[in-house]
């Protein structure tokens, strides 16, 4: 007796191309959407005003926890 395929989301391990893919397009969509500009100017405005430090802290927390796992990110 043959077994039904599930195409429900299933585990594809490390390297998952469908997520891959998805969020591929995804960035396509987005770059291609003329929103781009906006949010970078936005981005921008955050990094350099009121929420500098908050920022900075989340990127050290970051870089901590990441250093944990590979001693060759600079902290």
């Amino acid at each position: 007796m043959a077994e039904k395929k599930d195409n429900t989301q299933r585990n594809e391990g490390e390297g998952n191309r469908t997520a891959a893919r998805e969020y591929n397009d995804a960035q396509h969509d987005f770059a291609r959407s003329g929103k781009v500009e906006g949010k970078a100017r936005a981005a921008r405005k955050a990094v350099e005003g009121v929420e500098a430090d908050e920022l900075s802290d989340a990127e050290l927390i970051g870089k901590r926890h990441a250093a944990e796992e590979d001693p060759e990110v600079k902290q």
